[in-house]
């Protein structure tokens, strides 16, 4: 953590949490992969966008929570700090997010974002039942996100034939 004496660990906390508040996303996409069994590959992450010359912020995400990547998105020339391991988000972003709660509306999202990232962890997400409802939840979250696929497209995937799915 940057050497700032005037804060201290609890108020860069609250600070990281009020941030994401408003520049932070909680997202569960999903990519068809036919060669899985389950025919498609779920990656939650955690992420915060910021212009490049205000991008320390990110670095202070990035040594407070002691995990992620800071990456350029070439899209929109900003920069993204970005938590995709299931277990930094159940070990470190999700309990962060419980000691500091978000204010907003997010808060909402955060809490589906939360259960979903347990389900994944325990394994949930590889079967077929618990996906569809992985996916159903998922897409109740972010309202006005861009989503590559239609929620119903990853259903009719998941509803495909099992024993196609077996047989790759």
């Amino acid at each position: 953590m940057p050497n700032t004496p005037a804060l201290n660990t609890h108020s860069i906390g609250q600070y990281l949490s009020g941030y994401a508040d408003g520049e932070g996303s909680f997202c569960i996409s999903f990519s068809p992969r036919p060669k899985l069994r389950t025919l498609l590959e779920v990656r939650p992450s955690f992420s915060v966008s910021q212009n490049g010359d205000r991008q320390e912020v990110l670095k202070l995400f990035q040594q407070y929570l002691d995990c992620g990547t800071i990456r350029k998105n070439p899209s929109d020339r900003t920069f993204k700090y970005e938590v995709r391991s299931i277990k930094d988000l159940i070990g470190k972003v999700i309990p962060h997010f419980l000691k500091y709660p978000l204010l907003s509306s997010k808060k909402k999202d955060f809490e589906k974002f939360a259960a979903l990232c347990r389900m994944i962890y325990e394994g949930k997400h590889l079967k077929q039942d618990t996906l569809k409802e992985i996916v159903t939840i998922s897409y109740q979250m972010n309202g006005l996100g861009a989503r590559r696929y239609k929620k119903q497209t990853l259903l009719n995937i998941l509803s495909e034939d099992i024993v196609y799915a077996s047989s790759n």
